[in-house]
């Protein structure tokens, strides 16, 4: 199962790799060196289609993808909010 080979643990298996992590801890192999991690985290909103496909076309005119020009939207609509 060379595919699952896990780098740290040298294992070839699911069974060898839980056996190791059963007895070692992630921290034992903790570079503080290496740098950060950014992770972006999305979400996935259902919106009615034929709304979608208004701002599709509003975006597509603009040069922007549609999830910037959402974006863009929800930060004004926000500033306006807490401005309220």
């Amino acid at each position: 199962m060379p595919a699952n080979k896990s780098s740290i643990s040298k294992a070839n298996s699911l069974e060898k790799m839980g056996e190791f992590w059963d007895k070692h801890d992630f921290t034992e192999f903790d570079d503080p060196n290496a740098p950060d991690v950014e992770f972006r985290v999305t979400v996935a909103i259902p919106v009615e289609p034929d709304l979608l496909s208004d701002i599709e076309e509003l975006a597509h005119r603009r040069g922007i993808n549609v999830e910037t020009l959402v974006n863009l939207w929800l930060k004004e609509k926000l500033v306006e909010t807490k401005a309220g």
